[in-house]
């Protein structure tokens, strides 16, 4: 049995491999478990990660470290790609709020750790990286080493050693700091579900139709592309009902006459202005609306066709090619108004009205091939990887600090994958993945990313704990990681009613912790908490950085 043990304690590929297999196989199992009715998911393979460095079973540290920052880059990369489409429009609706309380949160803990210092009177190094390892945020440890061994020509062990304490009770304070939120706060998941609905239904943007009857004088004998030029509103006209039984698809040279009734597309904001230059709102069935030409039906076409990525709806001229009519255009889930100058992107998927085989020859032109969608668009990934990375080394320098500051290879990528998730496509980059292939990228990199920082920590965790006054520092810790959340969660729900899988994200973003989120998204079941978390990463983790830079250099 010899092999076994050189396979498992002789550092090589193979042993490296099948330890973090290992790690993760049983922290994903260990998720299973529930304490207190709580699941911290797969949180667990840090603590599987944890045990068995402790019994002595290690990773090549080179290997290891190259294996735990890929993991994060795979991971904070598909979480931009996910929330990219949807980052912008969110950060004006409620951005700004929720990045000066992502902010308050950075220097209420920075202020906490300095109280702490004051009263222990031990080394900022050490504090330093107590705090890093508190709010889990690995770059900033990174940063206060380098930093630290620039000013003084030698590194300072207690940097990483508090870190490495402080760092699963960081995760776990994090977590229960959004557990303590729920119950102070008495948080119910259905109702916050209604609330957002009900948002939904308020939303300025969301895209409806309705039928207007047309009893505007001016407006009679025009074709709708001269009405569309009177009235500076973004609307399709889908169908015009003449008479009974005489209902037709509309383009852009159909003409109106009085008493037409018309199906409009528009956006909700846009609803009432639309109607009262028309006519008249009425209430009308799609029954009434059905075309007696059974050849005329409304269908939805997919965007696979690389040529078409990129292009607007004016430049491809589909209606005035194939006679059809597109409508609505829904992209991530949210349906667009079906707009001349809008950009189509691969993955949108288009709803035309027209006859089948016209419908047909227009699908042609834009792929409609759901085989297409599902082969992954590797060279865009890792472009985008290598140009986060690129990003995320730039050294920024800032007037007054001698040390310039870094995104480093979290925040460059992540920044990367948002901006090339919306703006590619003007560059014919495909950054389109799938659901299932943005998760199994997101689960495979923060899998391996928390497998790698539990066997980082826990080869002097115990003994640190027991013998070195450790458990004082996973006290501080917890305190550096629980008082700015509490203070701010309180604010952010009581104060300014964000909901609850908004403040959940913004908690875990604030804290540039991707096991939280991983919490977050699991338990709240949709995607919100990734919104808040990618709208306050960026500055968070530059401000992370940067703190962590200064405390070195002037505390």
């Amino acid at each position: 049995m010899e092999w076994i043990y050189n396979l498992l304690f002789t550092e090589s590929i193979a042993q490296s491999v099948i330890v973090l297999a290992l790690v993760i196989t049983f922290g994903i199992l260990l998720a299973k478990l529930k304490i207190a009715n709580i699941s911290f998911g797969i949180t667990w393979i840090l603590f599987a990660g944890i045990a068995f460095s402790h019994f002595g079973i290690k990773v090549n540290p080179e290997i290891l470290h190259f294996v735990k920052e890929f993991g994060l880059i795979l991971f904070v990369y598909s979480i931009g790609l996910q929330v990219g489409p949807g980052f912008f429009s969110s950060f004006k609706k409620g951005g700004i709020k929720l990045n000066m309380l992502a902010m308050l949160i950075v220097i209420l803990g920075v202020t906490t750790t300095l109280i702490i210092k004051a009263i222990t009177g031990l080394p900022v190094s050490t504090m330093v990286g107590i705090m890093s390892g508190a709010i889990t945020n690995t770059p900033g440890l990174g940063a206060a080493q380098q930093t630290f061994i620039d000013l003084n020509g030698a590194n300072d062990p207690t940097i990483a050693t508090g870190y490495a304490v402080a760092y699963p009770l960081g995760v776990l304070g994090i977590i229960m700091s959004i557990v303590l939120i729920k119950a102070i706060f008495r948080v119910d998941y259905n109702k916050e579900i209604n609330k957002l609905s009900e948002l939904d239904k308020e939303n300025p943007e969301e895209t409806v139709k309705l039928a207007i009857t047309v009893n505007n004088p001016s407006l009679f004998g025009s074709r709708i592309r001269e009405i569309k030029k009177l009235l500076s509103k973004t609307f399709v006209i889908s169908r015009v009902w003449r008479s009974a039984g005489n209902v037709v698809i509309a383009n852009a040279e159909t003409i109106l006459e009085k008493d037409n009734r018309v199906l409009i597309i528009m956006q909700k904001k846009d609803m009432e202005s639309i109607r009262a230059f028309i006519g008249e709102k009425i209430e009308m069935t799609d029954e009434d609306w059905a075309i007696n030409d059974i050849n005329v039906v409304p269908r939805r076409v997919l965007v696979t066709k690389e040529e078409v990525n990129g292009k607007s709806l004016s430049n491809l001229r589909l209606g005035k090619a194939f006679g059809i009519t597109v409508t609505r255009i829904n992209r991530a889930g949210v349906d667009l108004v079906a707009k001349p100058d809008l950009k189509l992107q691969i993955g949108d998927r288009l709803t035309i009205v027209g006859t089948q085989a016209s419908i047909d020859a227009a699908a042609t032109v834009l792929g409609n091939s759901m085989h297409r969608l599902r082969e992954p668009n590797l060279a865009s990934i890792f472009l985008g990887i290598a140009l986060g990375i690129l990003l995320g080394s730039i050294p920024i320098f800032i007037p007054g600090i001698p040390q310039p500051v870094k995104l480093g290879l979290a925040g460059g990528p992540l920044i990367i994958a948002i901006l090339l998730s919306r703006f590619g496509p003007k560059f014919r980059l495909i950054t389109y993945t799938t659901m299932s292939a943005n998760l199994m990228l997101r689960e495979v990199g923060i899998s391996l990313f928390l497998a790698c920082v539990g066997l980082d920590a826990g080869g002097g965790f115990v003994e640190t704990i027991v013998n070195g006054g450790g458990a004082m520092w996973i006290m501080y810790g917890v305190i550096i990681t629980v008082v700015p959340l509490l203070i701010v969660g309180i604010i952010g729900r009581w104060y300014y009613k964000l909901n609850y899988f908004t403040l959940i994200g913004l908690l875990s973003g604030s804290t540039t912790d991707p096991p939280a989120l991983a919490y977050s998204n699991a338990s709240s079941g949709n995607d919100l908490p990734s919104v808040s978390y990618a709208t306050v990463y960026p500055l968070t983790m530059f401000l992370r950085v940067l703190m962590a830079q200064l405390l070195i250099m002037f505390g």
